[in-house]
């Protein structure tokens, strides 16, 4: 069955219900406790996935309900990381964050998200995308007190996320996208080792692989430090020709209402592009038909088949679970139905 044009999907993480974790808050503590938390978890995930088919999404995600941080939700769970004593450490090269340390070989005990997965392909006959974070992400995440070599670092960190990727893969997942906003710092070492970890992260999967890179989004160091980029966001005009280069089939990114010039998506061909059709740094709910337009314009420089409709909802987690159910997915998956009908091969 050929699937259609335009499949909507989201970036990953959406806001926590109020019952799971309080609202507006970054790295907000469980409110539940003990096996109670384990089943509001779940709870909080069949709502994500019900939320998103409601709303018309087509690829979907489960919301990252089982995280509290899209990094450490998952480092937490392994072996050779310190989370007793934390170290003052310069994230992304605009704040400083009490981070946990690496202190001997990083292994993993068992499956981290198998679990998720399964849920998710117990719920829904949808497609299913699962975010993991990625190798320079990661390591751009914690202190080093061990391997003393980021690339090195990295690869460790590359072999983890391949098994877990690969055992996510044989549970149902249908895209396993890695999240590297750190892609937007270090646009060197995106070249010298950032790909080829993001590629070993990835070896040897048949489903989709995707990469999600964004200009942050949450805290105000993330604010100030886009204030001083100008009119025109012209990072990706770096890392898109290397991206575009790699064997990761899917790029996500934000466009609507971003300073990153829309010409520079065209970088990006034979990939997929989950152009973000949804502003997460505004409460202002968009209109279909502002959706729509942000769609028409990514048509420019996409072929249809190859241009995925997103929200980006991003880091959004500290959003309010009420006011985002009010928000744009519906009107994401509106705007690409109706523009299905247009067909949407004459918009290039």
């Amino acid at each position: 069955m050929t699937s259609p044009l335009l499949q909507t999907t989201i970036a990953g993480s959406l806001p926590k219900p109020a019952w799971l974790a309080q609202p507006n808050q970054l790295w907000a503590p469980w409110i539940p406790e003990g096996e109670n938390l384990a089943e509001a978890k779940r709870d909080a995930t069949r709502l994500a996935i019900r939320d998103q088919e409601r709303a018309g999404i087509d690829i979907l995600s489960d919301g990252e309900q089982s995280r509290r941080h899209f990094v450490t939700g998952y480092l937490e769970h392994l072996n050779g990381i310190d989370f007793e004593r934390l170290v003052t450490m310069r994230i992304r090269q605009r704040y400083d964050a009490k981070v946990p340390q690496v202190v001997g070989p990083i292994t993993r005990p068992r499956p981290v998200h198998s679990d998720d997965v399964r849920l998710m392909r117990a719920e829904t006959d949808h497609p299913i995308k699962y975010t993991l974070p990625g190798p320079m992400t990661i390591i751009d995440t914690l202190h080093d007190a061990y391997y003393k070599d980021r690339s090195r670092l990295a690869m460790a960190f590359a072999k983890i996320l391949n098994q877990e990727a690969r055992e996510l893969e044989a549970l149902g997942a249908n895209v396993i996208q890695f999240d590297e906003p750190a892609f937007n710092v270090y646009m060197d070492e995106v070249k010298t080792w950032g790909i080829e970890a993001l590629e070993r992260a990835a070896d040897g999967l048949k489903c989709k692989t995707a990469v999600h890179i964004c200009y942050g989004y949450g805290i105000k160091a993330n604010v100030d430090w886009k204030k001083t980029l100008g009119s025109q966001w012209r990072q990706y005009e770096e890392t898109f020709p290397v991206i575009a280069r790699s064997k990761i089939n899917q790029v996500s990114l934000e466009c609507h209402n971003s300073k990153v010039p829309i010409e520079l998506i065209g970088l990006l061909k034979g990939k997929d592009v989950m152009a973000g059709a949804i502003d997460v740094a505004s409460e202002q709910v968009e209109t279909p038909e502002e959706v729509a337009r942000t769609i028409r314009a990514a048509l420019k420089f996409v072929a249809p088949d190859k241009l995925y409709p997103t929200a980006v909802w991003c880091r959004c987690r500290a959003r309010s679970h009420s006011a985002s159910s009010r928000r744009s997915p519906p009107a994401l998956g509106s705007s690409a139905a109706s523009l299905r009908q247009d067909d949407p091969k004459d918009e290039g």
